[in-house]
């Protein structure tokens, strides 16, 4: 039987480790990004909100601005929201039977 060298096997050792490590590597910096996009995403609904209410401070109508395309974009993700919370059963509505 040859005999093992250590450092070879430490080194062989090492590399798979590197492979592995670099893959996790890559999903936090895409989960950093998608937290970012969010954040990004947070502001600028803050801005569309704002910009919104100033348009109907200075004179349009929400059936103005509706015309022109431009619905709140709070009032079209609340609808969705709630239409998928109706959409998904309720714990009480299964009769006392549990899953397993």
């Amino acid at each position: 039987m040859a005999p093992i060298n250590v450092e070879e096997t430490k080194n062989q050792a090492r590399a798979l480790l590197n492979s592995r490590i670099k893959s996790v590597e890559e999903l936090v910096q895409a989960r950093q990004r998608v937290t970012d996009l969010k954040d990004e995403l947070a502001a600028a609904e803050r801005d569309d909100k704002r910009a919104y209410v100033k348009a109907t401070r200075d004179g349009w109508s929400p059936d103005e601005l509706k015309k022109l395309g431009l619905e709140p974009a709070a009032a079209g993700r609340r609808r969705k929201a709630q239409a998928k919370a109706s959409e998904s059963p309720n714990p009480s509505d299964t009769n006392g039977a549990q899953e397993n």
